[in-house]
């Protein structure tokens, strides 16, 4: 996947990429067109959350290191994720 990603096709991505556990996006209210992501898990917690700006989430390949970032820092704090990996 190479072409840039428009922000409902960033949003089902970041969606799959962190099961059993949910991802919740929506579009910042400042204008600006970043993203706000929260991973909630079963107990609905809030586990993890960042801002990623729409030049990151638009480029698959920040995307991916960012989704893959959040997964680390979630297996490090002992949570036990699905497989993912990038769509192509």
């Amino acid at each position: 996947m190479n072409a840039p990603l428009r922000v409902n096709e960033a949003l089902l991505i970041a969606t799959h990429a962190f099961e059993p556990c949910q991802c919740i996006a929506w579009e910042s209210l400042n204008g600006t067109g970043d993203l706000s992501l929260a991973v909630i898990d079963r107990t609905n917690d809030k586990i993890s959350g960042k801002q990623v700006p729409s030049s990151t989430y638009s480029d698959p390949a920040q995307l991916a290191d960012l989704i893959e970032e959040v997964r680390t820092e979630l297996r490090q704090k002992g949570y036990d994720l699905q497989a993912w990996k990038m769509p192509e």
